[in-house]
């Protein structure tokens, strides 16, 4: 299936690529600030399968629109990484954006492309490669970075690669983590909802250990050697296997098929519909099981059982994410998640150590609202306020599906649950979301005693 005429963007967007998607996760992680940017301020341990698709998203928005569109996803990164700085475990301070990194970052991206067709049998002559790293560079021109951190030509990478391995790498907690843990441990994705939870804890050992034994088995022997990583000959057998199988199912498809289209097909608030299950009983009082179910989905965005400012700030970045706001936009989301966060730490932090455990949130939620009808006002009503006009992107007062969708919903959510939120919210079934509605139906979720009041199944059936 050679094709004389390269495009860097086209072969981003073959379906192989999603085989060596956990090697660039593992190359990318084992640069020391990526991976302690990813211990402390990343989602990826409670919710991998959105930072997959982020990531995914991101290359999109970067390769396949227009110039206007490339400076948007460009300066969005900027903000997003100004964010991300702290300390590492050796005491050595770490900021996302160094230049360095960042053009590691890019480049395992290229790298990972050119892998994907040598492993399948499908090679980049030497001209092909050439054209292939000018398109790159011309696409992440916008980043500006310095000239001198980046290779000239192609053929200048393989030195490149050499030098950062042997100077940078690590074998940290994150690369540690996405190698041997996280897959035992994901939660299961919305669309093999069939396999059910007994199923899924079956299907993702099975999983974790090939995807395991097929990473180590791509990456680099300069980075098996630095990071201290034995392969196998299972492995090896693994990846002829898999890459030569799957080039040779790609060249057999039609062009149309071959790729990944860059957008997600439309899904209205009709499609989908909700699967039928049978009715459970209701408790007497289901509001902690729903305040819980809220900090263990929602809230505790680094997976680690506490919530901190990071977790709030990462949900703040996940409505700007999706949504590509402007700097101001963007700056009016985060301050209203920090003021809520204000809110979480003064009420429920009793030790001040910045840290609030589920049980600390569940039990002081329950009380506040007990006790004082505007304790939702405090911290959390002016955080979906936010959210709910950034979300209004034509200023019309209401969300549309297609608004609420921006936010809410994305590969990781099964259309019926999408659909199924969004009408819990539209109370009057006129098929657009008020701010009375919205705010009201988040209100519902964390007062009505029972299940059947508006806003009750916003994260699902309980």
């Amino acid at each position: 299936m050679t094709d004389r005429t390269v495009s860097f963007q086209r072969d981003l967007s073959d379906w192989r690529i999603a085989l060596v998607a956990w090697r660039l996760l593992i190359l990318q992680a084992a640069d020391p600030v990526v991976g302690a940017g990813m211990q402390e301020h990343s989602t990826y341990r409670a919710h991998p399968w959105r930072r997959i698709e982020h990531t995914l998203e991101s290359g999109r928005r970067l390769f396949y629109q227009d110039a206007e569109a490339l400076r948007r996803e460009v300066a969005r990164l900027e903000r997003a990484h100004k964010r991300i700085h702290g300390t590492m475990p050796d005491g050595k301070p770490y900021d996302a954006r160094d230049a360095a990194t960042r053009v590691w970052v890019l480049l395992t991206l290229f790298e990972c492309v050119v892998a994907m067709r040598r492993l399948s049998g499908d090679p980049y002559d030497r001209g092909q490669l050439e054209a292939a790293y000018r398109e790159f560079r011309e696409a992440i021109a916008p980043f500006g970075l310095p000239e001198e951190e980046l290779p000239g030509t192609a053929a200048d990478l393989p030195g490149y690669f050499a030098r950062y391995t042997r100077e940078k790498l690590e074998f940290n907690d994150a690369a540690r983590y996405l190698l041997d843990d996280i897959l035992r441990e994901a939660p299961r994705p919305r669309r093999l909802w069939f396999l059910g939870d007994a199923g899924w804890r079956v299907v993702r050992v099975l999983v974790a250990r090939m995807i395991r034994e097929l990473t180590v088995a791509d990456l680099p022997p300069a980075v098996r050697e630095r990071l201290g990583l034995a392969g196998t000959a299972r492995g090896a057998l693994l990846s002829v296997v898999l890459h030569r199988g799957a080039g040779a199912v790609i060249g057999l498809l039609p062009e149309r098929m071959r790729y990944r289209s860059p957008r997600d097909p439309d899904q209205g608030p009709d499609r989908g519909r909700s699967r039928p299950s049978r009715p459970r009983p209701q408790r007497r009082d289901a509001r902690g099981s729903r305040v819980d179910r809220f900090f263990r989905e929602v809230l505790d965005q680094t997976g680690d059982g506490v919530i901190t400012v990071h977790d709030l700030r990462a949900m703040a970045h996940n409505v700007c994410w999706q949504l590509e706001l402007d700097e101001a936009a963007e700056a009016r989301v985060y301050a209203a998640f920090d003021g809520w966060w204000e809110q979480l730490r003064t009420a429920m932090d009793a030790d001040g150590d910045g840290r609030v455990s589920r049980e600390e949130f569940t039990v002081a939620t329950l009380a506040g609202c007990d006790r004082d009808e505007a304790y939702l006002e405090q911290g959390l009503l002016p955080a979906l306020r936010a959210v709910f006009t950034a979300a209004d992107t034509d200023g019309s007062g209401f969300l549309e599906f297609d608004e609420y969708r921006a936010v809410f919903g994305g590969p990781r959510v099964h259309p019926a649950e999408l659909s199924h939120g969004f009408r819990q919210l539209d109370v009057d079934g006129d098929g657009r979301i008020t701010l009375a509605e919205f705010v009201g139906g988040f209100t519902g979720f964390f007062t009505a005693r029972t299940d059947s009041t508006s806003g009750a199944q916003l994260l699902g059936r309980p």
